[in-house]
Formats: C-alpha cells, structure tokens, sequence
C-alpha cells in the first residue's frame, strides 16, 4: 500500500537506504560484539563477558528498531548476509580473544557509526526534509556515544 506521510516517495527510497546501510553496520557491530563475548579470555573474563553481553542486547534492540524504522516509511528491509556486509561502513575483523584489542575494535565500529549518523542528521533533516528520521538517528547517534564511553572507560 502507497503511504502518505509528507515525504516524496524518491526521497524516501534513498533515506531507506541509508537506513540499511545504518542496518548493516549494526548487525555487524553485534555479530563482532557477540564473538568477543564468546571469545574473551584473561583476567578480567568475567567483567567483560558480562559488558559484551549487555552491550550485545543494546545492539539487539538497536537493530529492531532501524528495521521497523525502514518498514515504517513503506520500504523493505535488507536481510541477506552477503548484501549487508557490501552496504556497511564496518569491516570485519580477525578473531581475537585478547580484551584490549576487542574493545579498541568495538570502540572504532561505534566511532564509525557516530561519525556517519551525525552525518545523517543533516542529511534527512536538511536535504530531505524528514524531520522524523533526522530525530530517529539523533537518538541512535546518542546509544553509540554512551556505548562508546563505556568502552573508553575500560581502555584508558
């Protein structure tokens, strides 16, 4: 069914792009985030099996969210594993079961991220006049830099 929410429907098609792209670099921080909860050794297992797990559901809700936040402007979701990895900023990373090198990795995915959603913000709001998803990736933007801090936290 067409939609009508104010926002022409070529517009829209770009912002849901951007949106996986948004998508795909959050289903690739929790696959990263996940493998070094799984992988974690040292000292400090525990403490850090325990944050990536919590940091991991974030990410979780985090993704449902961007995918319901495409479906709501009247566009479909990317879901093939293949296509994701094309569309995201991130990279992915060789196995580590060293703490400090896992967290410096997760510390420059959210950076990534943050760098790109405040680009965004601009974008919708300005050149796109989508008012709505410009505050959508405000409020994401802000998860990664508390995210981010924490993980800071651990490494100076």
């Amino acid at each position: 069914m067409k939609i009508d929410i104010g926002i022409p429907e070529k517009s829209t098609q770009t912002i849901a792009l951007e949106l996986n792209k948004v998508l795909a670099d959050e289903i690739l921080l929790a696959a990263k985030t996940r493998s070094y909860h799984w992988n974690v050794e040292g000292g400090n297992f525990m403490e850090l099996h325990k944050f990536y797990d919590s940091q991991y559901e974030e990410l979780n809700e985090i993704i449902d969210d961007v995918a319901e936040r495409i479906r709501v402007i009247g566009h479909y979701v990317e879901g093939r594993l293949a296509e994701l990895l094309q569309l995201s900023n991130l990279l992915e990373t060789s196995p580590s079961n060293d703490g400090k090198k896992q967290l410096a990795d997760l510390l420059n995915s959210h950076e990534t991220i943050i760098r790109n959603l405040r680009k965004l913000i601009s974008v919708f709001g300005d050149d796109y006049k989508d008012l709505g998803n410009s505050d959508f990736v405000t409020g994401l933007m802000q998860k990664h830099e508390k995210m981010a801090w924490f993980i800071r936290a651990y490494l100076y």
